[in-house]
């Protein structure tokens, strides 16, 4: 796959307006979080060559792509990592989890003990847990869990910034509904970043 080509596909895509909003949940849920109609999922068309149903984040437009046929994709806005927390590369989809119980990470407890700590034992799952509604944790071959995750935020203000801990985050209604459409074992790839 060619990351230039398909940055190229949805950057004209977006810049010319030709997306058409995408609502698996009603209207009036999406818009809860209060989010302007361009930080909801879009349908846009990309250049062909991309298979269909992988994820794509590319961390320099605050988007993740989940390619579909007819060289089209959903696009998400998303919160990604921060910098120095991102990390490039290719991944798939190694557990799917709904309100998912979370621990901070070892580098987590060892870059912030203050925030970090009192979670050591971990939190369970609910509105106010950092993985939100859903959960897609990212495996690579012959390492298996990475720690990575794509999931939920009730903190619309996380979007379209670098905020996680190396995760990319959507809002908890968008987050179910990229849930519901990846299947296990699906292809993930985090573009570098090119600015």
């Amino acid at each position: 796959m060619k990351r230039r080509q398909f940055v190229r596909g949805s950057l004209t895509a977006v810049a010319l307006g030709s997306g058409t909003t995408v609502a698996a949940h009603p209207p009036e849920q999406l818009l809860e979080y209060g989010l302007p109609p361009e930080m909801l999922p879009t349908r846009v068309p990309i250049e062909s060559g991309f298979a269909p149903f992988e994820i794509h984040v590319m961390p320099h437009e605050y988007a993740l792509y989940l390619t579909l046929q007819e060289n089209t994709a959903l696009r998400y806005v998303v919160g990604i990592g921060r910098r120095g927390l991102y990390h490039a590369g290719e991944f798939y989809v190694g557990a799917k989890k709904e309100w998912p119980s979370w621990t901070p990470t070892p580098g987590m407890l060892r870059r912030e003990p203050e925030v970090y700590s009192r979670w050591r034992e971990g939190m369970p799952g609910g509105l106010n847990n950092p993985l939100g509604s859903r959960a897609l944790y990212l495996f690579q071959p012959g390492r298996g869990d990475t720690f990575l995750r794509i999931h939920g935020t009730n903190d619309p203000s996380t979007l379209a910034r670098r905020v996680s801990n190396g995760c990319a985050r959507l809002v908890n209604d968008q987050m179910i509904d990229l849930y519901d459409r990846v299947p296990m074992d699906t292809r993930v790839v985090l573009h570098p970043n090119v600015v």
